[in-house]
């Protein structure tokens, strides 16, 4: 039918930037495995130092969960261009240098010029921020990126899902940021209501 606009591919990038926090890159290229979504990834040098010590992963156990993995330098990957489609990005976790780099739109990498096509593209473009406290400057780079159309997630835990792990407060974090692309992932805990009914 001409004119129709046809659902983008079960494609979705996802970049680790060297912020505190590489597990939930790691548990997101398990969720999108789980769900069967083709993932393409692109991690920044600074992540991989992250990984070596936040992790036991070698940069080869990483790249093994992801479908597809871009070189950080390869500017001519099929994620830098807008005709190749997807259904957005992620960058779990987000460093502020990464976020700063994807307002100004001046990309030095494979991983913000990714992002930066989302953007253009009008694509979710979905940034867990990693850092505490924010100084001004954050906040108006967040703005700024909120403008622009992406969306800052900062991965916070949610204490009504009763987490007993750290691996569940990641994955409740991972899963709500899918939640933005209408992916579902089996480990998120969903508010039902307040138990007991109403209070006074």
């Amino acid at each position: 039918m001409n004119g129709a606009v046809s659902n983008p591919p079960r494609r979705l990038v996802v970049g680790i930037s060297g912020a505190s926090g590489v597990i939930y890159g790691v548990r997101m290229l398990d969720a999108l495995r789980d769900l069967g979504v083709e993932s393409h990834l692109i991690v920044s040098r600074a992540a991989l130092l992250t990984l070596s010590q936040e992790t036991d992963l070698t940069p080869d156990d990483l790249s093994a969960r992801a479908d597809v993995t871009h070189r950080l330098a390869d500017v001519g990957a099929s994620i830098a261009s807008g005709s190749f489609k997807t259904m957005g990005m992620v960058v779990a976790p987000c460093s502020v240098r990464t976020m700063g780099e994807i307002a100004t739109g001046v990309t030095s990498s494979l991983l913000t010029r990714a992002a930066d096509v989302a953007l253009k593209e009008r694509r979710r473009l979905v940034l867990m921020v990693r850092e505490t406290p924010f100084h001004l400057g954050h906040l108006r780079t967040m703005t700024a990126l909120t403008e622009m159309g992406a969306v800052i997630a900062p991965p916070l835990p949610a204490h009504y899902a009763r987490p007993r792990s750290i691996e569940d407060m990641v994955d409740q974090s991972v899963g709500r940021a899918l939640d933005l692309f209408d992916l579902d992932w089996t480990p998120v805990k969903r508010w039902t209501g307040l138990k007991g009914g109403e209070t006074a």
